[in-house]
């Protein structure tokens, strides 16, 4: 899962203690030049600097009491400078007690739109906490990691999902992904994850949780259809999932493919592409009639990894266009435990495209101990 440090827009109190001095040093810098320097030669209007310099590394009280000194410094120069009485210093003392002013009104703003950002944040994380439950780092004999890398930078969920429950014989898992972004991506991402928490205990074999899934799925688009009448076209949407069923008391993999890439297999130091033969189509193929959800088994045996992962991994390309090799990068990370296996994945992902994606993307890999 995808995770943030809390982030307030200032610097720590101890940092911001030690860079107070810099705008304190180019008053008392600049004071002391113009005082020394002859009547005809100005460089009150400098101290400005201070409060500008102050503003980019603590909040509004800091800045104005920045700006204050700076305000009183320019007067101590004109008291030497013939007084305080003369035009040029009045004009001098008002700009700056301006400019200052200006300056910690911009901090305050600054400041109310860091709390909002923060309160947009916190929500964000809750949201994640919902809808992306973090997956325990052990499910009987297997142990999990997954990781949720989100393309925009305050986004924490978008339209990739996983989920991982434990049933009577094992461990079940999906991932998938929205057909589009935004909210109605999210709220298709949430019925699905919500689905799927409910139905994988009721059925005993994948076609018919499948099948399940794909039945709840067209309901909540009608019911999207109906809600969303008089404003505007629905788009189309759909979802790819990949459902996995893994028996605690056998050393096997099954899986039902719904248009969703297939899982990588991690084998004797070698990757192999688990790919189905007949996949079916992806979640909210409504009007296709007799949909078939064909069950294959592979083996899972113990020190054995496999790779679940969205297309936005695969798709990821570099300056070159190239997409992201990921079956051939896995051969280096073959013996690593699924929690360091994706911190490498992770790092040479965004090395390849630049530390940016474009497209969010989900990753869970789980080892047979």
């Amino acid at each position: 899962m995808k995770v943030r440090e809390p982030r307030t827009g200032t610097r720590r109190p101890g940092a911001t203690g030690l860079l107070v001095l810099i705008p304190l040093a180019f008053i008392v810098l600049i004071s002391a030049i113009d005082i020394a320097s002859p009547p005809y030669v100005h460089l009150g209007p400098l101290l400005v600097v201070a409060p500008a310099i102050t503003a980019s590394f603590a909040g509004s009280r800091l800045t104005a009491l920045i700006g204050s000194a700076a305000v009183a410094a320019q007067v101590l120069i004109g008291v030497f400078h013939g007084g305080l009485g003369t035009t040029n210093h009045e004009a001098q003392v008002a700009a700056l007690m301006v400019v200052s002013a200006v300056i910690v009104f911009y901090c305050r703003v600054r400041e109310r739109h860091g709390r909002e950002l923060t309160h947009v944040r916190s929500v964000s994380d809750a949201v994640q906490e919902v809808l992306l439950r973090p997956i325990p780092e052990q499910l009987g004999p297997l142990l999990v990691a997954a990781r949720y890398l989100a393309a925009e930078d305050e986004a924490q969920v978008g339209g990739d999902l996983y989920a991982a429950t434990r049933v009577a014989h094992g461990t079940r898992l999906i991932i998938g992904d929205v057909r589009g972004k935004g909210l109605a991506a999210i709220g298709d991402s949430a019925h699905l994850l919500g689905a799927f928490r409910e139905l994988a205990h009721h059925y005993r074999d994948l076609p018919a949780l499948a099948s399940a899934l794909e039945q709840s799925f067209c309901r909540h688009l009608a019911e999207e259809v109906l809600a969303d009448a008089g404003h505007g076209e629905h788009g189309e949407r759909f979802a790819t999932a990949l459902l996995i069923d893994i028996p605690d008391a056998s050393p096997v993999v099954r899986t039902t493919t719904c248009g969703h890439p297939a899982p990588l297999l991690l084998h004797d130091g070698r990757v192999h592409s688990l790919h189905t033969r007949e996949p079916a189509p992806p979640l909210g193929m409504c009007e296709l009639p007799d949909i078939r959800y064909p069950v294959e088994t592979f083996a899972f045996e113990p020190g054995d990894t496999i790779l679940l992962y969205t297309d936005g991994v695969t798709e990821a390309r570099n300056r070159s266009r190239a997409f992201y090799p990921l079956a051939d990068r896995l051969t280096a990370w073959t013996s690593a435990e699924p929690a360091g296996l994706l911190q490498h994945l992770q790092r040479d992902l965004l090395d390849h495209v630049g530390g940016r994606l474009r497209d969010d993307a989900a990753l869970i890999a789980l080892k047979r101990s």
